[in-house]
């Protein structure tokens, strides 16, 4: 079998501008952040991006690289809204196209699958079919219900990041949710998984039940070893979120010279540089 492992920028320089690219993990929890800040090194933009969003967005959307966020929410979870996202959608920096979660998944599926739609009453009754005015009902042909014809969200790429991954592409979380992050792969023409650590097959099955291996290699064009890769989200059990950090990035976020500064000491080097940076911030608050 063949050994995937690439660089991060390997897997940036597989992407495009204009690209529709899907993001795993759920709000502050699990993002392929190493690779999202491999994207914000690059000359990439005008993305769609596809994401249960967290600071990935807003990130993606503070250096400009967005043009549209297909959305079920953009939370910092411990922090309600992520200030950069907030920012872009009320100056109408972005184009926005807003999901029920349910929705959002539903729409994943479609493409992996292949369909053109999945019904749903997810949406139903809400103010998500006044603002996607493009989406139609269709009647249940069994009977008279109307329900919610979602559509296929397709990828041309999908970045995930979980807490194994064997060099041929098998990846397996740890912690006590495994997202959609398979449906991103599914949905998506290339996807690209990072991961904590990368190590032999067999220890995958060591480590917990076949069912935590939930991303298939059939489904991966690469992996990348990024140890620390989903900071300042979590990636449990290897770690939590980094909520001191979070913090710092919301209060920097509201004020220009702060958010200058931020970007100098975390951003603007390489992600040895920039895990360099959060060690020495570590120490500086201990």
């Amino acid at each position: 079998m063949a050994d995937k492992t690439l660089t991060a920028r390997d897997v940036v320089s597989r992407l495009e501008s204009g690209m529709t690219i899907g993001i795993g993990g759920w709000g502050s929890r699990r993002k392929p952040m190493a690779l999202v800040r491999e994207i914000l090194r690059s000359d990439l933009k005008d993305l769609t991006v596809v994401s249960y969003g967290g600071p990935d967005v807003g990130l993606l959307c503070a250096a400009g690289k967005v043009r549209k966020v297909v959305f079920g929410f953009v939370s910092l979870d411990s922090i309600a809204l992520d200030p950069h996202f907030r920012a872009a959608r009320q100056n109408g920096a972005v184009e926005v196209a807003e999901y029920d979660e349910g929705m959002l998944q539903w729409g994943l599926y479609a493409a992996g699958i292949r369909l053109p739609f999945l019904p749903t009453r997810a949406g139903l009754g809400s103010d998500v079919l006044k603002h996607n005015p493009d989406l139609k009902l269709v009647q249940d042909p069994y009977g008279t219900e109307q329900l919610v014809a979602m559509p296929p969200l397709r990828l041309d790429a999908a970045l995930v990041h979980m807490n194994r991954a064997d060099a041929q592409g098998n990846g397996q979380f740890l912690g006590p949710d495994p997202y959609f992050d398979d449906l991103y792969c599914l949905a998506a023409d290339q996807a690209f998984m990072s991961c904590e650590r990368i190590v032999p097959t067999a220890e995958l099955s060591a480590a917990g039940h076949s069912a935590t291996i939930k991303i298939n290699r059939q489904l991966v064009a690469g992996v990348v070893e990024t140890p620390n890769g989903a900071h300042f989200t979590s990636c449990a059990p290897d770690y939590e979120r980094d909520e001191a950090f979070q913090r710092e990035y919301v209060k920097a976020a509201g004020d220009p010279q702060a958010w200058a500064k931020f970007e100098q000491r975390y951003l603007s080097g390489t992600e040895d540089d920039y895990q360099a940076a959060v060690a020495a911030r570590a120490e500086e608050v201990a």
